[in-house]
């Protein structure tokens, strides 16, 4: 089967400035733009966001891989994402295809949104975070002298 080879929407630990920026996305993407994922919440994770359907928007950026990085960087994305296929029971976070905003305009990305059981978890017991927007939840990173 054929992946579709859409740009990724990121909105936790992937973003510039968090900690799994470099060691995953830099150098190996072409572009990097803020965008929203409408229809959906943001809630607290251990160290790490959700994201699940809901009526909100979550703050990100849309991520379009560097020509010739896609395979390696959706394969490493998967794994970091506990993503182990469509629909599969194991699964941290599900890949799925939803409409994001840049700009004015709207367009296809990859998604990785919370699996249905830990869903099911966060809507019973989790935190949401508001507004949707990560960076408002953690503390900037420590700077070096």
């Amino acid at each position: 089967m054929t992946v579709r080879r859409l740009p990724f929407f990121v909105y936790g630990t992937l973003l510039p400035g968090q900690r799994n920026h470099g060691r995953f996305l830099l150098g190996r993407t072409a572009r990097e733009e803020p965008a929203l994922l409408p229809g959906a919440l943001l809630y607290e994770g251990p160290g790490y966001p959700y994201a699940v359907e809901g009526h909100g928007t979550v703050h990100g950026a849309l991520v379009t891989p560097a020509p010739g990085a896609y395979g390696e960087l959706l394969g490493r994305l998967d794994q970091l994402e506990g993503c182990l296929g469509t629909g599969h029971p194991g699964n941290l976070y599900d890949r799925v295809a939803r409409d994001v905003q840049v700009e004015e305009a709207t367009t296809a990305a990859w998604v990785y949104l919370a699996a249905a059981a830990v869903t099911r978890s966060l809507r019973t017991g989790g935190t949401r975070i508001p507004g949707g927007h990560w960076l408002t939840r953690v503390p900037p990173a420590p700077r070096t002298p």
